[in-house]
């Protein structure tokens, strides 16, 4: 039974292919083997060696440079404890920011910025570094669209304003209809207190008045 259970506990593990990294593996090794024959021939030309792959292996840019339609959402794990799923590898599943397209990690949120932001990167998605020139249709479009967002968020900030402004009203006539009850309540006090003094004096004089004013021995 504890057997069962301990591998139930570990079956979120990845589950590694072995033939498929002995492949890339060897893929790797034949790369490297044939960039360091072309450095070595590069050298003798007088050349600077190759250190990545080669630009050619790219596939040439068919698009001008697109906007990001996604967000990054670079904060999304911040605070998070995860568990590491490839530690020791590449690919996915490692501590940092992964690009899918280039199958890199970067560490910090910076590096990645950069990279994305990178020629190579744009090389890979097939654009190139180049920006659309906008038509005059499109800026008109754009301009409208900021002045609506901006009207819209003064209009929400204005009422925000108002809201809070009643708010601050509503509680200050709360405070001052607290403070007149409590004012009531102390002459209401004093009015009661007042009238059993009177009372308590009336009585006095009545007794007095009937000859009730003591009891005891007088001395004639």
């Amino acid at each position: 039974m504890a057997g069962a259970s301990n591998a139930a506990d570990t079956d979120f593990r990845k589950k590694w292919d072995k033939e498929e990294y002995a492949e890339r593996a060897k893929k790797k090794d034949q790369d490297e083997k044939e960039r360091m024959q072309e450095n070595e021939e590069r050298m003798k030309q007088g050349k600077k060696p190759r250190k990545g792959a080669r630009r050619d292996d790219l596939p040439k840019p068919t698009e001008l440079m697109k906007q990001r339609e996604a967000p990054l959402e670079l904060d999304k794990n911040l605070g998070k404890t995860m568990v590491v799923q490839n530690p020791g590898g590449k690919g996915p599943g490692q501590p940092g920011f992964h690009c899918e397209a280039c199958n890199r990690t970067y560490k910090d949120s910076v590096g990645y910025l950069d990279h994305i932001n990178s020629r190579a990167h744009l090389r890979v998605l097939g654009q190139t570094t180049k920006l659309a020139r906008s038509t005059l249709a499109q800026v008109q479009a754009r301009i409208a669209f900021l002045r609506e967002k901006t009207k819209a968020a003064t209009t929400a900030k204005a009422y925000d304003f108002d809201q809070r402004l009643a708010e601050v009203k509503a509680k200050e006539v709360a405070l001052r209809d607290e403070k007149k009850a409590v004012k009531k309540a102390e002459k209401e006090k004093a009015r009661l207190e007042l009238i059993k003094d009177t009372a308590m004096a009336q009585d006095d004089d009545m007794a007095k008045m009937m000859g009730f004013g003591g009891f005891g021995s007088s001395k004639k």
